[in-house]
């Protein structure tokens, strides 16, 4: 009688945990799967405060008490690595990190490299891996007597294999992913990481189409954990599992998807997609670069004047617009239909987008006729938008100032194929440099012309100065200016040092901007001397700034020596006009000591004269 007691027990913890897990009932015998339940029958109904994991996978449910510091091993032969996840736990809220804890270690013991603290504080899904077949993991739990669980599994896995469409990065300005074999059952073990990323100025838009993974409210055994930002320590948008829809919005224009699977109960998985919106809330903008034009119309602009994304077109109706929920507009300055109108010393791109003609037959209409010109002058930074709107017609001029985009680089030679990246630039006395300037734009008409090249000690440019280029003229010996060449401005000089200084030289050139079938323009007068009165047409001027550049042999000395060497070359330097001003100081002084003398002297010699030595009384 006693043994079908035993024996009904322990079919009843059995068909708990399988309801637990939602497996199947085995017709024969009591085989168990389940990580979980294999632990709870360990248990005894209580958890065991540390010890050693020799599995190649399992899961444990521990309960904890106030006061306890456990420690777990896992390690088991062989060349394979350990991933930990702490899928579920709930830790004393009000206790402080240091007090409460899981602290991972990467090795068979707490005295191995710490991978990370786990607490209540932290806002992921803890996940840990080893470098090797072993990792070790303590909880500390404070005093406060409160229902504290955690939910741990782990196994064995080898980085040489991997699941086909398991992550990934994801860069386009919208689209879809599934999780692995998705709609067949995922794979067991999957642990899968997509990076999204959208353009900046815009976030994203992610939306579950399905979800079916393995239901548990605390979704412990397989989840989808999105993170809003660029990786998995980005805060925790969500953990979901089950059968579900649901959709997150990041606040970025990046986002993270995890999804981590255990060995029972594979289901379909997931399908998603993800779509990019314009972070802010405007009608129409533009900005304007070097290259392109950027127009954005909102698409909410459009509907409430009964229009959508195919009703416009730019110039070039080939051109079309990214769409979300605005038209993004990138147009060329040199295609699509721009036109380019040159007036004194600006230059104007403009194109425009208008309504198509969807039929010739179409005599009447009851919509408003919509037209938005779009202009670009390469001056200043700032951005003038107006809208004129009549009785009929809504005709919307956007206007936006921008600036060319210049950068400055040494070359290694006069062929000036391979520039220098690396700063501070170390070279010797005499050594020749070659310097380019660059244009950043598609316009094939415009060239570069080298107005003023200044080099100083400082990268503030604070005297002293010297002249490298002025007016389009070499101002040094060694300086050669080379001839105008599209989009460059070359030139070419020997290094030197400025006295008393640190060797270091800074480079800071003028430039000017012409069209180059201007015959009259400034950049096709080359040198000029002495100034004109009547100023030659540019039509946009900028500077850029390149340094240090240093000896050679500062570079072999240590930068403490070079610290040192500055503050007495300082101290050197203030030292000869105090050395003027002590000797100065001290004449002042002496002449007020010697008046001094001479008016204590008189006035003693006067009251000698007034006063009468008197004999004392003897007593």
């Amino acid at each position: 009688m006693e043994g079908v007691r035993r024996f009904v027990s322990l079919a009843l913890l059995i068909s708990s945990c399988l309801a637990e897990k939602n497996l199947k009932v085995p017709q024969v015998g009591f085989l168990i799967n389940s990580p979980v339940c294999s632990e709870v029958l360990s248990q005894s109904g209580r958890s065991s405060c540390g010890g050693l994991l020799e599995e190649i996978q399992k899961a444990l449910i521990l309960n904890l008490n106030a006061e306890e510091s456990c420690t777990w091993t896992i390690e088991r032969p062989g060349n394979e690595t350990v991933r930990l996840i702490f899928s579920h736990f709930q830790f004393d809220p009000g206790a402080s990190c240091e007090v409460e804890n899981i602290q991972i270690y990467d090795g068979p013991s707490t005295d191995t490299p710490l991978l990370g603290k786990v607490c209540s504080k932290v806002d992921y899904v803890p996940v840990f891996e080893s470098s090797s077949n072993s990792l070790t993991f303590q909880i500390s739990t404070s005093s406060s007597v409160i229902e504290r669980s955690a939910f741990v599994f782990y196994y064995y896995f080898s980085s040489e294999t991997s699941i086909d469409n398991c992550g990934g990065y994801l860069n386009d300005f919208g689209g879809s992913f599934t999780s692995p074999n998705y709609p067949q059952a995922h794979p067991e073990f999957a642990y899968c990481v997509w990076h999204i990323q959208v353009d900046k100025g815009y976030i994203i838009h992610l939306n579950f189409e399905e979800i079916f993974l393995e239901i548990d409210d605390n979704c412990r055994f397989d989840f989808i954990a999105v993170y809003d930002g660029p990786s998995t320590n980005s805060g925790l948008l969500g953990q979901v599992c089950g059968r579900i829809t649901t959709s997150f919005q990041s606040s970025s224009n990046s986002l993270t998807v995890v999804l981590s699977t255990d060995y029972a109960n594979s289901y379909r998985g997931f399908s998603a997609t993800y779509s990019p919106l314009y972070e802010k809330k405007v009608n129409t903008s533009l900005s304007c670069t070097s290259d392109q034009m950027t127009a954005i119309i909102s698409k909410s602009y459009l509907e409430a004047l009964h229009y959508d994304e195919n009703d416009l077109q730019l110039n070039d109706p080939l051109c079309r617009p990214r769409v979300s929920n605005v038209l993004e507009y990138s147009i060329p300055l040199n295609t699509c239909g721009t036109i380019k109108q040159v007036e004194g010393h600006t230059i104007t791109y403009t194109n425009i987008i208008t309504i198509t003609n969807s039929s010739s037959s179409v005599v009447i209409t009851r919509k408003k006729h919509l037209q938005i010109i779009l202009k670009c002058e390469m001056e200043n930074n700032s951005t003038v938008e107006i809208m004129y709107i009549t009785e009929d017609d809504i005709i919307k001029n956007i206007s936006a100032l921008g600036k060319y985009n210049i950068s400055m680089a040494f070359y290694e030679s006069e062929s000036f194929n391979s520039p220098l990246l690396s700063l501070p630039y170390y070279v010797d006395l005499n050594q020749t440099l070659f310097v380019q300037v660059s244009l950043h734009v598609l316009d094939p008409d415009l060239v570069v012309f080298l107005d003023t090249c200044t080099a100083s000690p400082t990268s503030d440019f604070a005297p002293p100065t010297y002249d490298l280029i002025r007016s389009g003229c070499s101002k040094d010996d060694t300086c050669n200016i080379y001839p105008l060449s599209e989009h460059h401005g070359r030139f070419q000089f020997s290094a030197f040092k400025f006295l008393r200084r640190l060797a270091s030289v800074y480079l800071q050139c003028k430039v000017l901007i012409c069209e180059s079938n201007d015959a009259e323009s400034r950049c096709n007068q080359g040198c000029i001397s002495r100034r004109k009165r009547a100023i030659s047409s540019y039509k946009w001027k900028t500077e850029s700034v390149i340094g240090p550049i240093r000896l050679k042999t500062d570079h072999t000395t240590s930068s403490n020596s070079e610290f040192q060497n500055q503050v007495h070359t300082e101290e050197s330097q203030q030292a000869q006009p105090f050395s003027s001003l002590h000797i100065l100081s001290f004449m002042v002084l002496a002449l007020n000591v010697a008046i001094v003398a001479g008016l204590l002297v008189r006035q003693y010699r006067n009251r000698g004269t007034e006063c009468q030595y008197q004999k004392l009384e003897s007593y």
